[in-house]
């Protein structure tokens, strides 16, 4: 029971990161079960079949929050679901943890890009609306790529489109969080129907499905709410500072690094990060007190 309640409250966590940030529902869930022993396989199957639910609500969330641009869902759904059928089918003979460190590794620089961009963006740019406008021969490869390594890797749909779309020019972090967060439920789906398929029922643990489930779908509204209220530039620094955190140690590992340096590292980074979000917060809240000044003088 301890056990159960314990997946609970990491289902909850983990989606309240996934749905304000964007990403990292598998990667926080998978850990805690590889942490205990479980095989991978059963590991992987069973955060899929509990995401069917936790994704059905956090995208109804942003739906109703209005954090989706509908269109571009509907764009990477397609490609997006047929690979992720596929990956799963091929999940035992793919080299996923050979690729796993490149993949991780142009993640990495995009979520710097990401983190500078938004941190040194000019507050009154980021305020007004803008229109994220991209082309189908980009979306189409972006959400096939997405959704096979969501499939082999353990998780991508949102480490791997998120912080590609938010390094887009006229992309506003709520609109690429939402929208990527509720096609992620077409994509989830297809990618359990495969390793049903491929790997039968047996490798589901449905009671730690369950638990996460009930996290998972407690969390989805909070997210969904805190993606609306939270300024866009405080928005995108914190999505770009947990993209570098979330790709670094694959990337460090990789390189035969001692992992007892990566503390060291992992320390100096999150103080930075730390110091960098109180300085967006900071530059948000000048920027409102000048505009409210600036009001009640005209």
């Amino acid at each position: 029971m301890r056990k159960l309640i314990i997946f609970a409250i990491v289902g909850f966590f983990a989606q309240l990161i996934d749905g304000a940030l964007g990403m990292a529902y598998g990667l926080s869930s998978s850990s805690l079960l590889l942490a205990y022993g479980v095989a991978p396989a059963v590991a992987s199957s069973s955060i899929h079949m509990s995401e069917i639910a936790t994704t059905a609500m956090s995208g109804y969330s942003h739906y109703k929050f209005n954090n989706v641009d509908k269109k571009l869902v509907l764009t990477l759904v397609i490609p997006g679901s047929i690979s992720a059928f596929v990956g799963a089918a091929f999940l035992s003979s793919l080299p996923g943890e050979v690729i796993k460190p490149f993949i991780s590794t142009f993640l990495l620089l995009l979520g710097v890009y990401i983190l500078f961009r938004f941190l040194f963006l000019n507050q009154e740019s980021s305020d007004k609306k803008q229109t994220l406008s991209l082309k189908k021969r980009f979306i189409y490869p972006l959400g096939f790529l997405a959704g096979f390594f969501d499939s082999i890797g353990g998780g991508g749909w949102g480490p791997i489109n998120t912080p590609i779309l938010l390094s887009q020019k006229g992309a506003t972090p709520r609109k690429v969080i939402g929208t990527v967060d509720t096609s992620e439920f077409a994509v989830t789906t297809s990618a359990t129907l495969g390793f049903i398929l491929f790997l039968g029922l047996d490798q589901f643990n449905w009671t730690w499905v369950a638990a996460f489930v009930i996290g998972g779908v407690l969390a989805a509204p909070l997210a969904a709410w805190l993606v609306q209220v939270i300024p866009s530039l405080i928005l995108g620094v914190l999505a770009g500072g947990f993209i570098i955190l979330t790709n670094l140690r694959t990337v460090l590992l990789a390189g035969q690094m001692d992992p007892s340096l990566l503390y060291g590292i992992y320390s100096v980074l999150i103080v930075g990060w730390l110091m960098a979000i109180f300085f967006s917060i900071r530059k948000n809240t000048r920027f409102r007190q000048y505009k409210k000044s600036y009001a009640e003088q005209r």
